[in-house]
C-alpha cells in the first residue's frame, strides 16, 4: 500500500524514433524485358517460390523458415610470396677493411 499523502509519479510518453513500417514493393523484385519476366532476388530453396531470400550484409536469410546462406570471404594471398615491384632489395651495409681484419682475428 502507498503512503498517504504522496501520489505515484507516472512516466512521460516515449518519443517515437525512427521510421514508420514502409510497404514492400513488389515490383522491384522484378524485371520485365520484352515479354519475359525475371526474377531479381533468390527465392527460398526450402519454402519454394513466391517467399524471397533477404539480402543482409554477407549472407542471404529466408524470413519464412529461417533458411540462412552465407558468403564465402576470399582467400587472401600471403604478403610474403610476391613483393611489390617499387621495392628494390637492401643492400648489406660494408664494413670497412680494417673493420673486418680486426674481427677475422679476433676469432
Amino acid at each position: 500500500m502507498a503512503k498517504k499523502g504522496k501520489e505515484a509519479k507516472r512516466r512521460e510518453k516515449k518519443q517515437r524514433t525512427g521510421k514508420k513500417h514502409m510497404s514492400v514493393k513488389i515490383h522491384e523484385y522484378y524485371e520485365i524485358s520484352g515479354s519475359e519476366v525475371k526474377r531479381k532476388r533468390k527465392t527460398c530453396p526450402r519454402c519454394g517460390p513466391g517467399a524471397w531470400l533477404a539480402e543482409h550484409k554477407g549472407r542471404l536469410y529466408c524470413g519464412k523458415c529461417g533458411y540462412t546462406e552465407f558468403e564465402k570471404k576470399e582467400a587472401v594471398a600471403p604478403a610474403t610470396e610476391e613483393q611489390p615491384a617499387t621495392e628494390t632489395p637492401k643492400e648489406e651495409k660494408k664494413q670497412s677493411p680494417e673493420v673486418e681484419g680486426a674481427q677475422e682475428g679476433a676469432e
